[in-house]
């Protein structure tokens, strides 16, 4: 029996994907739950399994090609033998060569055939390639055009769009010739999103960034003197983040615009506690969520982030566990930064960055002191948060960590 594999449902937001890679080519015997695909969304990259076992019998969707929820990707003969697959990574299965551009005209005119309705991923090739879809010779169903009429378009270099009809987002973007010793690879969704969002937080919000230093000497003699019992009772280690994770908790509490978001033209305050822990993977920056971190204790948080860290290097963070955040903390002291401005997530409204621990002389008392400092930075949407209470946040923060006891008595 012939079983098809479709696209899933990705949740919030997300309704289309690119094949990034196949694992199976076709043939080769599929198990049960065996990863068949990966598919690449704007958040994250996920696999498909197979949801019985057989062999791989055709691909409908080769890499690269860009598909919806619910579009057909595979077929699998339930119960087939089949070859034992060999490779030991992903592999790119390429589109068949397109057909090539029919040279004869179509009775139907360009007119009537530029507003025929266009498919998602058809419409999405014509404009990223700056196409006039009535200069494309339809081969689909009823005169509608396929995305392999599209793709022999631009192979053969026949229907490009007049220079009156450029988009302002292209033309401004130069032609640029290639050079020696140069690659162009094109972005992938995540990279594209990660761009998209950053720039968005730039042109919506009124962003600003406050700074405070804190001393580590605290934190960094607990973790010293409770290293051994603490690692050996909940399996591991004590970090930073932890700490950092309780102190914004309290101070959010206090302050809590900081929590907040703005829609249209209201406020919308939120009496929980979701904060989104910044992960760097070779893919890009994922923000994965700690829920309501309020109630997680020291162990719980640390363990989750752990977790979270070594499944966003694998690709297996589901979307879920990346949306509805309140407020982020990144932590760009992991690669050496000093001092850096942290650029919002929208839509929230605060984002915590911290830095590398520098030993640096302080004046404690009238004496000078070497001591281990960080460097605290807090940029925040002004349209929302006053100076006052980014102000007032960043020193909770930083009395939380210079004197953790305040943490267990909720101060």
């Amino acid at each position: 029996m012939a079983t098809e594999v479709r696209v899933p449902e990705f949740g919030e937001s997300v309704s289309e994907a690119t094949v990034a890679a196949w694992r199976k080519a076709p043939g080769e015997s599929v198990a049960i739950d065996e990863p068949l695909v990966e598919l690449e969304t704007d958040k994250a990259t996920l696999e498909v399994n197979a949801p019985v076992a057989g062999a791989l019998t055709e691909i409908l969707a080769p890499t690269g090609t860009d598909v919806e929820v619910g579009a057909l990707l595979c077929m699998i003969a339930e119960g087939a033998a089949g070859t034992v697959s060999t490779m030991e990574t992903p592999v790119e299965i390429p589109a068949p060569a397109a057909p090539p551009q029919p040279l004869a005209t179509s009775p139907e005119t360009s007119a009537d055939r530029s507003t025929k309705p266009l498919s998602p991923a058809v419409r999405k090739l014509i404009a990223e390639n700056n196409l006039d879809p009535g200069r494309i010779t339809p081969t689909g169903k009823n005169g509608r055009l396929t995305k392999g009429d599209v793709l022999a378009a631009i192979a053969a270099g026949t229907a490009a769009a007049p220079t009156s009809t450029i988009s302002p987002a292209a033309s401004d973007v130069p032609p640029r010739e290639a050079r020696p010793r140069e690659e162009r690879v094109r972005m992938s969704r995540l990279r594209q999103a990660i761009a998209r969002r950053l720039k968005e937080a730039q042109n919506t919000a009124a962003m600003l960034t406050t700074y405070n230093e804190a001393d580590m000497g605290a934190v960094m003699g607990l973790r010293t003197e409770y290293r051994e019992v603490f690692e050996s009772k909940h399996g591991v280690r004590l970090g930073f983040m932890s700490f950092f994770v309780k102190a914004c908790v309290n101070a959010l509490r206090e302050l809590p615009a900081v929590n907040a978001e703005i829609h249209g033209d209201e406020i919308i305050y939120k009496d929980y506690y979701d904060i989104g822990v910044a992960v760097g993977t070779p893919q890009g920056l994922v923000v994965p969520v700690l829920r309501e971190a309020d109630a997680l204790g020291f162990a719980e948080i640390e363990l989750k982030i752990n977790d979270f860290g070594r499944r966003a290097r694998d690709g297996k963070l589901g979307l879920d566990e990346m949306s509805g955040g309140t407020f982020t903390i990144s932590n760009g002291g992991v690669y050496g930064s000093l001092m850096s401005s942290p650029i919002l997530n929208p839509p929230q409204s605060g984002i915590l960055g911290m830095h590398k621990i520098q030993d640096r002389p302080m004046a404690v008392g009238g004496k000078v002191e070497i001591l281990p400092m960080m460097y605290l930075a807090l940029s925040y949407d002004h349209r929302i948060v006053d100076g006052r209470e980014a102000v007032t946040f960043l020193v909770r923060v930083k009395e939380a960590i210079e004197d953790p006891r305040r943490l267990l008595l909720g101060l």
